[in-house]
């Protein structure tokens, strides 16, 4: 009975499988076997594939087939070797990796070593093996091997090689004798019995069906899942396993293992960008227990893989090179150097940070490797908000420095200012984040740190290099991030972090220049980065910032919808310009009440009992609404700003203790019980679904009319002075027909009146927001009296949904975490509830209304996957807050590109 094909081989100059097929390799795979068909030097082996993973998260057991291919792969390896597996004389020893279709780094250690036992150990000894790399290898495999697959603390074994290396005293593990080594494994062999309950395996079959396993196992443990849930992956892809032959970078000063980029991958500077160990293994790099030696040092420091190893460096560049000119991307490579001769391990697409992702695609197009288009796609929206992420300011920062205060240096792993509360532990950073920033602090991170590595605001860790665990995955999160700053002492069972004779405790503040890789005690000041300085026009465009403006403007030239901007103030909407609005799609009127000078105005407004009595108060504030749009226009000239009348329940606006009240009442010459009163009349049960919006404007006419008023005044005046004024009125939380039509009739008039009076013509288009499930059902009816709508979708979720955007943080959480959602619909648009409701009210809209302009204002506006749908759906525009401009303007274009590529 023919089984479906679950192994594919590669190495040993050809491969089963293709670079293209990551879903069913996964990506470790996939690059294993492209690599092995362009030529490169790869061990070969084979990969089980994520198919085979899902068949076994289903079926409980290996599936039907699996075995046999192993077993006729792994014959394969050894014909191509000349060793066989189990054998004492001359075994072929593998390593054992994961590898699913997106990269997810830290979901399971590799093992390495595979295959090795006492009774081969002793018997390449006595065949006169080297004796202290065979021990080394031994303890390897059973660290790696008790950890991932037996379940042993990885710190129980870190212990006893702690104590092996403090008896000896040596600061390393290469430095351990081959006695030192041989008690090692002793005790290690004891440790996993005790732990697990059982021996540690001596069968090479055993061994590596117990590998394969936990990989498979992997994909569902807590991690993993926190990784996917984190990162919005699909728990249905499976991972593939890598089997491959070892090539030993740990057999003497003539070998080295190391990680590299083809470019640096958090600058995005050209050339080949990495570190390597001597007589090491791969997993010392990665994991940070020794310090990396830079590939190629800084000018002037001398030594490097150049002067250790010159050919294999030399080669390397060259592999480097090829390998990005066939993937057309910068790649993250790992190799192996034994007996001076280079083995490739692995290729894939490098993480980088945010200035390095947009350098590097600026760069390649210069170079002719890629289009815009492409260029455009490789840039993610994280990677825009790290190049807006926050900085020191540099004079703070140098007096902190100068001060005595830089407590030490290490890699910048990943670029931006960060300032926060020391967390010692994963647990602890998670817990303390919800209280504020904190910087997570430790020796080295692992995988089981995931959770906490999202929380924290920052990450310094006292080891490890640029390609340990936390500079990769900081890179990826888009965190300020420093490695290897070796002058903390970081002591997580005393819960303190020493430097020198100075003592930091759990909770004590701590700054981290992430681009210079400075330490700093107390907390300093963060301030805008570069390149928003840039865009705000206060500084000189550096190289990065001026490669972020470059995309920018391709962006601006692929997309089709618009960028407008939420911006309440003349300030708001001057910086909305510089960063590149086409306009403003919600000013809220209502923010511009709470200026001291005003509130007071506003609250006798509101207590008023009449009309009468409001007309005074009412009087009195037009003139500061009318100055307030003046300098919107003026900021706006030419481009449309669309002004929200008053929207939110007036008790906002009241004073909330009675001493307040009695204050408001000397002012407004009233018995303070008077006051109280009103106030008390104005109480709702639930006043966000109350008195407010459009129903403040059917009762109270007199409040719209003065803004409106304030808006057209505004608008001659500036059409007077030469300008471009294009405002236009949105009147809010519209759900029927009649209140639009009522208040559209009124708005008119008001508008009429003003503009008839100055003898200045204007066309002022009236809409409405669609925030109510009802507007959205009979968008039709309220398209005959609109010319425009724009989703609230704020609103709009909250009342589709029935959350409260104030308390739904209560129970959230544990609905992403359970799966109920798979994400907070208050910060990516629902699309098939919510979402739904837009796409009805775009089509009955514009069925009414052909010309009906479309657009969104709630805070989707600015998130990428949001533009997406948004531009499926066939909106105008979106608009955001100032800061999230430049993200929506790449996600726009982005959407259209993708929108495009799929219909053709």
């Amino acid at each position: 009975m023919a089984h479906e094909k679950w192994v594919y081989a590669f190495g040993g100059g050809s491969a089963e499988g293709r670079g293209d097929q990551k879903a069913l390799l996964g990506g470790k795979g996939a690059g294993l076997a492209e690599m092995s068909r362009t030529g490169l030097p790869v061990p070969p082996g084979f990969t089980i594939t994520t198919a085979a993973c899902i068949a076994y998260q289903r079926q409980g057991e290996m599936p039907p087939g699996l075995r046999e291919q192993v077993a006729e792969h792994l014959a394969r390896v050894e014909e191509l070797t000349g060793r066989r597996f189990g054998d004492a004389s001359d075994p072929l020893l593998v390593s054992v990796r994961s590898g699913g279709p997106v990269s997810m780094p830290g979901m399971m250690d590799t093992v390495l070593n595979l295959g090795l036992n006492r009774d081969i150990l002793e018997a390449r000894i006595a065949g006169g093996e080297d004796e202290r790399f065979l021990l080394d290898a031994y303890r390897r495999l059973l660290t790696m091997y008790g950890d991932v697959v037996m379940g042993v603390p990885h710190r129980e074994f870190e212990r006893i090689l702690g104590a092996a290396r403090a008896e000896q005293g040596v600061a390393t593990d290469a430095e351990l004798t081959p006695a030192s080594l041989r008690a090692v494994g002793v005790r290690f062999e004891r440790l996993v019995e005790e732990h697990a309950g059982r021996p540690f395996p001596q069968d090479p079959q055993e061994q590596l069906w117990g590998g394969i396993r936990a990989v498979f196992d992997s994909w569902d443990n807590q991690r993993a899942r926190d990784y996917r849930r984190l990162h919005g992956l699909s728990d249905t892809l499976g991972t593939g396993v890598n089997v491959q032959t070892m090539v030993f970078g740990n057999r003497g000063t003539d070998c080295a293992t190391g990680v590299a980029f083809t470019r640096n991958p958090a600058t995005g500077e050209a050339g080949v960008y990495g570190e390597y160990l001597t007589n090491a293994q791969g997993e010392d790099v990665v994991a940070g227990t020794r310090t990396p030696q830079p590939i190629h040092p800084a000018a002037g420091e001398g030594g490097g893989m150049g002067a250790d190893f010159p050919a294999a460096c030399r080669q390397l560049e060259e592999l480097c090179r090829r390998l990005e000119e066939h993937y057309g991307d910068m790649q993250d490579v790992e190799f192996t150097i034994e007996r001076g001769e280079l083995y490739m391990l692995q290729t894939r697409t490098g993480k980088r940070t945010g200035p390095a992702a947009v350098r590097i695609a600026v760069d390649m197009v210069a170079e002719g490797r890629i289009d815009a288009a492409t260029a455009l796609g490789r840039v993610e929206a994280s990677h825009v908000e790290q190049m807006m992420a926050p900085v020191f300011d540099p004079r703070e920062k140098q007096e902190a420095v100068e001060g005595g205060r830089c407590l030490a240096r290490g890699l910048p792993a990943g670029p931006g200012a960060a300032a926060g509360r020391i967390a010692l532990t994963a647990e602890r950073a998670a817990e303390m984040a919800s209280a504020g920033p904190v910087l997570l602090v430790r020796e080295e991170t692992s995988p089981e740190d995931i959770v906490g590595m999202h929380a924290a605001a920052g990450i310094i860790t006292s080891r490890g290099g640029m390609t340990s665990h936390a500079a990769v995955v900081a890179r990826g999160m888009g965190k300020p991030c420093i490695v290897g700053a070796a002058d903390l002492v970081v002591d997580e069972q005393a819960g303190e972090v020493r430097v020198g004779d100075q003592v930091f405790r759990e909770g004590d503040e701590l700054s981290i220049d992430g681009t210079s890789g400075e330490v700093i005690s107390g907390r300093l000041a963060p301030r805008e980065s570069e390149v928003l300085q840039t865009l705000a026009g206060e500084t000189d465009p550096s190289p990065a910032a001026a490669a972020f403006l470059q995309l920018l403007g391709w962006a601006d030239d692929a997309r089709r919808l618009g960028v407008r901007a939420n911006a309440d103030t003349p300030e708001d909407a001057r910086r909305a310009r510089a960063f590149g609005a086409a306009g403003i799609g919600l000013c809220r009127t209502e923010h511009m009440f709470f200026a001291e000078e005003r509130i007071a105005l506003v609250r006798r407004m509101i207590l008023s009992g009449t009309a009468e009595e409001r007309s005074a108060p009412l009087a009195r504030l037009l003139p500061h609404q009318q100055a307030d749009f003046a300098g919107i226009f003026e900021a706006m000239d030419s481009l449309p700003v669309t002004v929200r009348l008053l929207d939110p329940p007036l008790h906002e606006f009241l004073p909330q203790d009675d001493h307040a009240l009695e204050g408001l009442a000397r002012d407004m010459g009233l018995e303070p019980s008077e006051v109280a009163d009103r106030a008390t009349a104005l109480h709702e049960s639930n006043p966000m679904l109350g008195h407010r919006g459009c129903r403040l404007g059917i009762t109270a006419p007199e409040i719209y009319e003065m803004q409106v008023e304030a808006i057209a005044r505004a608008a001659v005046a500036r059409k007077r002075a030469g300008g471009d004024p294009r405002p236009e009125i949105m009147i809010p939380l519209v759900g029927t027909e009649a209140e639009l039509a009522s208040l559209r009739e009124r708005t008119e008039a008001v508008l009429a009146r003003v503009l008839g009076e100055a003898g200045v013509e204007l066309a002022i288009p009236i809409g409405t927001m669609i925030e109510v499930p009802r507007a959205a059902l009979v968008a039709d009816r309220i398209a005959r009296h609109a010319d425009f709508f724009s989703f609230g979708t704020n609103d709009l979720t909250q009342l589709t949904f029935g959350f409260s955007r104030d308390d739904v943080g209560s129970f959230l959480p544990q609905y992403a975490e359970q799966g109920i959602l798979a994400q907070d619909p208050f910060a990516s648009i629902d699309a098939d509830g919510v979402g739904e409701l837009v796409a009805i009210a775009c089509e009955r809209g514009r069925r009414e209304r052909s010309d009906l302009h479309l657009g969104v204002c709630g805070e989707h506006g600015g998130d990428a996957e949001s533009i997406s749908f948004f531009e499926q759906v066939g909106l105008d525009y979106v608009s955001c807050s100032p800061y999230r401009l430049p993200v929506a303007r790449l996600a726009a274009a982005k959407a259209c590109l993708q929108r495009t590529e799929a219909t053709a």
